[in-house]
């Protein structure tokens, strides 16, 4: 069983029925377990994997009727890429590639919050750009896959419980043939997490160095060699969250965010007193009238991703690195000499000159912004790809960098 063909008013009076029989006022684990049994935890996914099938529009009208009702817990399909990024990440793929066994095991445990943190296993430090290239192996023993190699740029890495890996898996097709995609286990002892100071003085991203680590064939997210295409899924669901904060939001939530967005921008002007200079003004018109047409390409986007892979996502998040620069040099200019020192305890300075330096992940994070212009050209606008001179040779005969490192290594 998939999709329903319930119409917004039907799944409205399905959603009563339902709350009338089942909703007695306590939030607790019973409550929980009979939102994941009955499908109303994620009520857009397929029947038979703990949704009910219902279309975007339906799923509102019935989340209407819990909301009414003050019934918590329920829709969290719905929620955007910023409130439950893993729920994206990990269950995108999972639903589109992912087999019976690692779906009864992870699914229910994404909607529950027992698995809620994660990070992303991708970049090396010879593939970055080029993820394709990445050359941590995993090698299949018995039931298990050893995994040996090193990440970098890894996200939480730090706190996570569970990874999505990226390795190669066969080294005598090309590149992209060779790659498989897991969910590993992040607590295993052959795995080290190495923080990386960052220029804000944080220390949220990590190199992550894989030696012997082991993780279930059971655990592959699709067959071995099709790692790139699930790849792309949860690729996609990165970039849509960094494109656009309202991927998943109703009309009023995104005019809610865009007035913040806009509060912001016109108080930095007031405390310059610089608010009624028109070219001040137009500034601000400007930014902000890019950010309401990011939000709803955001939503087309996440749109086409529920119906597959979809290269939209990076018109947003192309896009949206440009409004985070501009929204920053614009607040930068607007506080004037007390933007030169970054201090923490200097309440207007600090936020300012962190949003100038966090920009720069959105231009780099997810695929960079050069990458995300290549993808545009060639999927969104149909333009030929440029040349590759290692089109349909062996990933063993393509050259290479240095090898990944091994811990000993290091």
């Amino acid at each position: 069983m998939g999709k329903s063909t319930m119409s917004p008013d039907e799944a409205a009076e399905a959603a009563r029925s339902w709350l009338s029989d089942h909703w007695h006022g306590t939030d607790d684990a019973a409550w929980h377990d009979a939102l994941l049994s009955a499908g109303w935890a994620a009520p857009t996914w397929p029947a038979d994997t703990y949704g009910r099938g219902l279309s975007r529009e339906a799923a509102r009208a019935a989340a209407d009727e819990f909301r009414a009702a003050g019934a918590p817990g329920g829709f969290l399909d719905l929620a955007s890429f910023h409130e439950h990024p893993w729920l994206h990440l990990l269950g995108n793929p999972l639903l589109a590639f992912g087999s019976a066994e690692i779906k009864e095991y992870f699914l229910p445990r994404l909607l529950n919050g027992e698995v809620s943190v994660g990070c992303l296993l991708y970049s090396e430090p010879g593939a970055g750009s080029d993820l394709a290239g990445v050359q941590t192996r995993a090698e299949l023993d018995g039931d298990t896959y050893v995994v040996n190699g090193q990440k970098i740029w890894t996200t939480g890495g730090h706190q996570a419980k569970y990874g999505l890996l990226l390795a190669r898996t066969d080294w005598d097709v090309p590149k992209h043939a060779g790659l498989s995609f897991f969910v590993i286990d992040m607590q295993q002892p052959g795995i080290e997490v190495r923080p990386i100071r960052q220029i804000t003085g944080d220390t949220e991203f990590n190199e992550v160095f894989l030696t012997d680590a082991r993780v279930p064939a059971a655990w592959m997210i699709g067959a071995p060699g099709q790692g790139w295409k699930a790849l792309q899924i949860a690729l996609a669901a990165e970039r849509t969250g960094m494109g656009s904060m309202s991927s998943s939001m109703s009309g009023t939530a995104i005019k809610t965010g865009l007035r913040d967005a806009a509060d912001d921008l016109v108080e930095a002007a007031r405390r310059a007193g610089r608010l009624d200079d028109p070219q001040t003004r137009q500034e601000i018109v400007r930014i902000m009238s890019w950010r309401l047409t990011n939000a709803w390409t955001g939503r087309r986007a996440a749109a086409e991703i529920k119906r597959g892979p979809s290269s939209l996502a990076s018109l947003g998040k192309l896009a949206m690195s440009r409004i985070l620069h501009a929204g920053a040099d614009f607040t930068y200019r607007m506080q004037g000499e007390e933007s030169l020192v970054y201090d923490y305890d200097n309440p207007l300075a600090c936020p300012v000159d962190r949003d100038l330096m966090f920009a720069f992940i959105n231009s780099i994070g997810g695929g960079s912004d050069q990458i995300q212009r290549n993808i545009i050209s060639e999927r969104v606008l149909g333009l030929p790809k440029g040349y590759e001179p290692d089109k349909g040779v062996p990933f063993r005969d393509v050259r290479k960098g240095a090898a990944t490192r091994s811990v000993s290594q290091a």
